[in-house]
């Protein structure tokens, strides 16, 4: 069912350690088990398995579920051992498994959604169950009776969603590239803010209680920190994927940020690092270095009888600049662009060798990635791909 891989000692990459298959289908959402060798998945092909390590090191299924219809997504407090599953039909299903993980008793159902459920959250502290659906709906249940506390309509439907216990707020972001922060009561919520920084739609999460910090991946290759603590409305660019990010974890203890892509990317980003707001870029109808009119300049244009020239931005500094003012191509990580970008020959000399040095390092996963998630109390990493696998891996090499 599951094959073991022996692992090959290799400095700084993160070491594969066994692969699960047998899946009909995608699997929407896996979990490692704290303190197990074990792992919960659902799947489209509509089973919840909890698979167990045996002593042949491969994974079999202790636990074989099979639902009406396909798992859309999935909750897992390891305290309590109950198991919260969103629906393709908008349902949330509620297990409780045993002890030694080899039984799994039905709880309770909600009908949460009109659509299928996106994102679902148990929060013990509170006894809240909160669920997200395509039909651009928010909920809350309370866990103890089932019944539904309260409702928020999103703009467009929720792809995302975090939970900070000591302040209840929600963190909830869409397809629209929106993050929203929402003040969660008993029976009622309130708006708090918006924050819109991605071109493309938020498709992960990571909310770090102790830095207070939010971290947003989106469809448009792009991670952004917003800096929630420190109530400076500070935004930090993390600019090191080639496709969507499909998944975000934060290491606290390491302050690490661990990211991967559809592609198959995984990136492990330095935060304990001094990081610097990406400029706002500036409008002008002319090159603020060489003073050449832009093509749409015609008045300058017409006055110097020159052709008119293509705008482009320095990404260091963010001022308007012609191509030929920016010829040059550098890295800056401490912006959060690991890639090289354009910026205007009088930034590129002042950027030096030590400017350059990278604050992430790059792993290729092999697999399209869908999901993620990181177990910090075993340094080990599960990832979801199309491929219908999950793959476990040790980070310790480069998570420490």
């Amino acid at each position: 069912m599951a094959a073991e891989i022996q692992p090959q000692p290799q400095a700084r990459k993160p070491c594969l350690l066994s692969k699960i298959e047998a899946f009909q289908d995608v699997v929407s959402t896996a979990v490692i088990i704290p303190k197990e060798d074990g792992v919960i998945s659902v799947s489209e092909d509509r089973t919840i398995r909890v698979w167990l390590k045996r002593d042949s090191g491969q994974y079999w299924p202790s636990v074989y579920h099979t639902m009406t219809t396909s798992c859309s997504c999935m909750s897992f407090n390891p305290e309590t051992r109950r198991l919260s599953v969103g629906t393709d039909t908008g349902s949330i299903c509620e297990f409780i498994l045993s002890e030694d993980y080899n039984k799994m008793t039905p709880a309770s159902t909600y009908q949460a959604h009109q659509g299928r459920v996106s994102v679902v959250l148990f929060v013990l502290e509170m006894e809240w169950l909160l669920s997200t659906g395509q039909d651009k709906n928010f909920n809350w249940h309370c866990s103890e009776s089932g019944q539904q506390l309260g409702t928020y309509r999103t703009t467009a439907w929720v792809s995302g969603l975090q939970f900070d216990v000591e302040t209840r707020h929600a963190f909830v972001g869409d397809q629209s590239g929106q993050v929203t922060i929402l003040k969660l009561e008993q029976d009622s919520c309130s708006l708090v803010t918006t924050f819109k920084g991605h071109t493309g739609n938020v498709t992960a999460l990571c909310w770090d209680p102790v830095q207070r910090v939010l971290f947003s991946g989106s469809s448009d290759h792009s991670i952004i920190m917003w800096d929630i603590g420190g109530r400076k409305g500070t935004a930090i660019e993390l600019q090191g994927h080639n496709e969507k990010v499909q998944g975000l974890c934060y290491a606290s203890h390491t302050r690490q940020l661990i990211s991967c892509s559809s592609d198959g990317g995984i990136v492990i980003w330095n935060m304990d690092v001094t990081r610097q707001e990406t400029p706002e870029w500036l409008d002008s109808d002319s090159c603020q270095k060489c003073e050449q009119p832009f093509f749409w300049n015609f008045k300058q244009m017409w006055d110097s009888k020159k052709i008119g020239l293509r705008q482009h931005h320095c990404r260091k500094c963010g001022q308007a600049v012609c191509g030929k003012c920016s010829s040059k191509r550098s890295t800056i990580p401490l912006m959060g662009f690991e890639f090289e970008v354009r910026v205007c020959d009088s930034c590129h000399e002042s950027i030096t060798d030590e400017d350059r040095a990278p604050t992430a390092t790059f792993h290729d996963s092999k697999h399209s990635v869908v999901y993620m998630h990181y177990e910090p109390t075993t340094g080990n990493l599960l990832t979801s791909g199309t491929d219908k696998v999950v793959k476990l891996w040790d980070m310790s090499p480069v998570v420490s």
